[in-house]
């Protein structure tokens, strides 16, 4: 059963070499209750091509492309999070048939998250957005979406010990990551990609020298294939996070359904929150009007969340999720149990706790 509602709100305070497509500098906004305003934040990118990344085990062919916020002042190796996206257009010319797109070019999905990206960026994280249009025009393999991600961490492990393609076009960062305090983001069917990514099964393909610390189910996709083995996404030694909503018109609230796998085998906490008003869309702003291709899906628009609504509860709930979890401050965890009620969101909280020998 779920815990009591609570009001949520904001609890933070004061190949060869890649092509860099862009990279700038934003400064925080002049006045916020949430994200330390003190910390000016590095855009950056890396593309390896539409085709860069063919998949060993299912033959899938994929773009090695991700847009990477960061700290403009790195002095230390800092933690990294990984964003993956979930199902969309894969082209920006919804009649595309193939990939690469042959009309259009490839949807930006993986730019919908730098709300998100920014905020973590302000508290001293490395976040990096990934871009799966590959896999959205031509595969439905959970698989294929957690070995996109292992490609993209082996990179970075190539990063952290200053080598590799990225190398050249992320000077900043090089030999500056710490690849044992990663985290993962998944969004839709991106959140059924991270749990697989990381279960107890599949964990001995994440590279070397890479560990994931936390995993985070944003609106995800929960079904078991076959029913009833959830083997593929049993997580049972790292913590997780799952966010739902109630007016979720894509996938309702069956992410939920991780933390009932969880109970009595994990050795890690598990939490969840539920957006009560929220939808599936607007936690992507390229998936929601005004973006071109953008669809509001709530099954209750009479009273759904604003777009930044939703998007900051979001933002205060997994950056409190990450800071315990990867930088061992435990100063949000009483928004994570549910000890401490936060304004502006109705929701509900609920958590697993680890079990003991």
């Amino acid at each position: 059963m779920l815990a009591a509602a609570l009001l949520v709100g904001a609890y933070l305070t004061a190949a060869s070499a890649p092509a860099i497509a862009s990279a700038g500098t934003d400064a925080a906004p002049a006045s916020t209750a949430i994200f330390n305003d003190r910390v000016r934040v590095v855009t950056e990118t890396y593309d390896l091509g539409d085709e860069a990344f063919s998949d060993p085990t299912s033959g899938t062919v994929s773009e090695i492309r991700a847009v990477v916020r960061r700290p403009s002042t790195v002095r230390r190796r800092l933690p990294v999070v990984i964003v993956s996206h979930g199902s969309w257009y894969g082209c920006t010319d919804p009649e595309a048939q193939k990939w690469p797109c042959e009309n259009g070019t490839p949807y930006p999905s993986y730019r919908g998250y730098d709300y998100f990206a920014k905020a973590l960026a302000q508290r001293g994280f490395v976040v990096v957005s990934l871009s799966a249009d590959a896999i959205n025009m031509t595969s439905f393999d959970y698989g294929d979406r957690a070995r996109l991600i292992n490609e993209h961490l082996r990179l970075w492990q190539q990063l952290s010990q200053g080598e590799g393609v990225l190398a050249k076009s992320l000077p900043a960062l090089s030999s500056h990551v710490d690849m044992q305090r990663v985290g993962t983001v998944g969004h839709s069917r991106g959140g059924k990609g991270v749990m697989w990514q990381a279960s107890d099964k599949h964990r001995d393909e994440v590279p070397d020298g890479v560990r994931i610390g936390a995993v985070l189910a944003l609106a995800p996709v929960k079904f078991d294939d076959p029913e009833g083995d959830n083997s593929d996404t049993l997580v049972t030694d790292t913590p997780v996070a799952v966010v739902t909503t109630g007016c979720d018109g894509a996938v309702g609230e069956q992410g939920q359904r991780y933390l009932d796998d969880a109970k009595g085998h994990s050795s890690a906490p598990a939490y969840s929150v539920s957006l009560h008003d929220g939808n599936h869309n607007f936690f992507n702003t390229q998936w929601s009007p005004p973006a071109p291709l953008g669809e509001d899906d709530s099954t209750c628009p009479t009273r759904e969340l604003a777009p930044t609504t939703q998007q900051d509860a979001f933002t205060t709930y997994a950056t409190a999720f990450f800071e315990k979890h990867l930088n061992d401050n435990p100063k949000g965890e009483c928004l994570l149990t549910g000890r401490q009620p936060l304004t502006g969101v109705k929701s509900t909280t609920r958590v697993v706790e680890p079990v003991t020998n």
